[in-house]
């Protein structure tokens, strides 16, 4: 697909991460205003909460945008949001007649603060990345015993906590927590030594699946809203003794910080992507008849306080072994309901190389393995460390962008 022409001009560059192609949406404020929901198109925002109020997007059902956040949208189904996308195209697209009345609602986005686009209902993070997977369990049982018997043939997850998911540039304290390494006697209370990044997408659930009602993959394809930036920081020294028989706790409750712009099915289409080969066939209710991935360019980047910003990572959303869908598909299951609002995880995506591993986990090989950054070496995070995740899909002559997904590191507080 080529690019869609804006009379927004800055929307045509190259480089510019929200074309007219993209129209992520999102939830600003300027200056002590209540926060209302946008639309970004280039270096601006469009005002679709004062739109829609105006008339300027009279969809069926609606209002819809009524309040900051983009539940009400969300739960109204795959219909109005086609409803919804047409609408803008047609108010920014080049030579729209309704362009003078339009720009009275776009605000410089330099000027806006950004706010959680979404109510986050519940959160479940999921592991299913096999390089990082393999890459893991390598350092944990040797290479021929990586991947646990079923990591093959299940997507694997754990649910979190969405009390502690946050808007990217939100600072956070180093968590507290028992640890024990493998020559002590006995477990300690102090703040995380080994604290780390996670790599990964978020996938927002739009309409919500009924009590007892499995879903199949495309189905829950059809459910998805759209995609976010996601960094599920990790206490990897807390996790490493509360992990055994349950898994991650409050190693992985500190935070979960995810990019402010929620990126549409719809924009990432020309974008689908294959799951790769399988070594052991899914069974039916897992097995996808079309394209469920996205070719996503994704990148990590570590600032020290005072510092410049090194690249540690680039890998791609292509390499996961199971797609979204087919995580929300065996989500449900169980009869396991899905709300409106619900995020999953995709777990660390980690490519083949050294130089895409995505967690510091990997980075450092577990510590044992320092490495440079600019000004000095890291084997984990460091206080007033700040890492950004940037990513974005390639068309032709323009960017799909999710903006950024950064979080800064504060030293832990003493406990009261």
């Amino acid at each position: 697909m080529p690019l869609l022409r804006s009379w927004v001009v800055s929307a045509n560059a190259p480089d510019c991460s929200f074309p007219l192609n993209n129209l992520p949406y999102g939830v600003f404020s300027l200056n002590e205003e209540p926060a209302q929901c946008g639309v970004a198109i280039g270096d601006r925002i469009f005002n679709a909460a004062a739109a829609e109020k105006a008339g300027l997007l009279p969809l069926e059902g609606g209002p819809y945008l009524d309040e900051p956040c983009w539940n009400k949208m969300m739960a109204a189904g795959p219909a109005v949001w086609a409803e919804l996308r047409k609408a803008l195209i047609s108010l920014l697209t080049e030579g729209s007649a309704s362009r003078a009345v339009v720009e009275a609602h776009l605000v410089n986005g330099a000027d806006a603060r950004l706010h959680m686009p979404f109510k986050v209902s519940e959160y479940t993070d999921f592991y299913a990345s096999r390089n990082h997977a393999f890459n893991v369990g390598s350092m944990f049982r040797g290479p021929e015993n990586a991947l646990p018997p079923n990591w093959l043939h299940i997507p694997i997850g754990y649910n979190g906590r969405a009390s502690s998911i946050v808007v990217s540039g939100t600072d956070f304290r180093r968590p507290w927590g028992q640890l024990k390494g493998p020559n002590d006697t006995a477990p300690r209370f102090a703040p995380s030594e080994r604290f780390d990044f996670e790599l990964e997408m978020g996938t927002i659930v739009g309409t919500s699946s009924a009590l007892g009602q499995p879903v199949s993959v495309e189905d829950a394809d059809e459910m998805i809203f759209g995609y976010v930036l996601l960094n599920d920081w990790s206490g990897r020294d807390i996790q490493a003794w509360e992990y055994q028989p349950l898994g991650p706790f409050q190693s992985k409750a500190t935070a979960t910080t995810i990019s402010p712009w929620i990126i549409t099915k719809a924009a990432l289409e020309p974008f689908r992507v294959a799951t790769p080969p399988r070594e052991f066939p899914l069974l039916p209710y897992l097995q996808e008849k079309r394209p469920l991935l996205y070719d996503i360019e994704l990148e990590v980047g570590l600032t020290p306080k005072g510092g410049k910003e090194t690249v540690l990572s680039r890998t791609n959303y292509a390499e996961m072994y199971y797609s979204a869908a087919q995580q929300l598909a065996h989500h449900t299951t169980s009869g396991c309901a899905m709300n409106t609002g619900d995020l999953l995880g995709s777990g660390t995506i980690s490519g083949a190389t050294e130089t895409s591993r995505g967690s510091l986990l990997e980075l450092s090989w577990g510590g044992k393995e320092p490495f440079d950054i600019i000004g000095g070496q890291r084997s984990f995070i460091e206080d007033n460390d700040t890492i950004t995740i940037r990513g974005a899909a390639k068309g032709d002559g323009y960017l799909i962008g999710f903006g950024e997904c950064r979080g800064t590191v504060l030293e832990a507080l003493p406990p009261r």
